[in-house]
This record gives C-alpha cells, sequence and structure tokens, in this order.
C-alpha cells in the first residue's frame, strides 16, 4: 500500500488528518502507529479543532521535522534549510488545494465549528475535504522526504 492510501485508510479508520499522515510514515520513523498517531493527536482539525493550519499540513511538516530536522540551536544552516523545505512543500500544498488554512478548506469562518470532534459517518467522509488533504500531504512528504 503507498502513503497516500495508507493516510487514507487511517482517516476512514478515525485518526484525524495530522495522525493519519504522519502515522503513514510510521515505518520510517522506526515506531508503531498508534506511536506515531499520539504525537501528532493535537494537531488534528487545524491545531486542536482551532481550524487553523490543516491537520495533514501539520502531520507533513511533523513528519519533515523528524526527518530532516535540526537539534542544534546555533546551526543557522539546517534551520534555513528546513525552513526552505516546509515553504516548498507548504507551497504545493496550497497550489494543489487552494490554502493550508484548515477553516478555509472547509468553508467556515473564524471561530465556527469549535465544538465537539464530528461523528465519522460515510455522509461525513463525502462532504469534507479531509480526505484529499491527507492524501495530497502524503504524496507531497513522500516527494521531498523519501
Amino acid at each position: 500500500m503507498n502513503r497516500p492510501d495508507k493516510a487514507e485508510e487511517l482517516f476512514r479508520k478515525g485518526y484525524n488528518c495530522s495522525q493519519s499522515v504522519f502515522a503513514a510514515f510510521a515505518d520510517v520513523l522506526d515506531m508503531t502507529v498508534e506511536e506515531a498517531a499520539k504525537i501528532a493527536s493535537p494537531f488534528g482539525a487545524g491545531f486542536g479543532k482551532l481550524r487553523e493550519v490543516c491537520g495533514a499540513v501539520s502531520g507533513m511538516t511533523l513528519l519533515a521535522g523528524y526527518l530532516k530536522g535540526y537539534d542544534d540551536p546555533a546551526d543557522h544552516e539546517s534551520k534555513k534549510d528546513l525552513y526552505r523545505l516546509i515553504q516548498k512543500m507548504c507551497a504545493e500544498f496550497e497550489e494543489r488545494k487552494g490554502t493550508i488554512i484548515c477553516r478555509e478548506l472547509l468553508g467556515l469562518k473564524k471561530g465556527e465549528d469549535l465544538g465537539e470532534p464530528s461523528v465519522r459517518t460515510e455522509e461525513y467522509y463525502q462532504s469534507r475535504p479531509c480526505i484529499g488533504a491527507c492524501r495530497t500531504a502524503a504524496e507531497i512528504a513522500e516527494k521531498y522526504l523519501m
């Protein structure tokens, strides 16, 4: 199964967008799907359902940090390289999806839909762009990180 298919499968199982993208690469991260899902869990629904940066984009950038990140605060070159990579990945996502902002992908206004997480039904999957966002983020992550 390829990474975009895995991300979709995870989303359909109930994982949020960030978990679905990050955990689709769990084998590369040398962790279980459950461990990856736990790390990425707060970034779903645009960062804790605040509807800010799309969870799929957060999962993709979290993956980039894990695989290409730096740990020395004095390493300005690595920091610059990582930020350039993130900007390139996010620009491609935005080019393909129109935005990296969750509420804009969903057609919501700021502060709208901040309540309880939605119940997953087939209607939910048909009415949301989330599966496509997860697939796109996984494709971009594969392109730039593998």
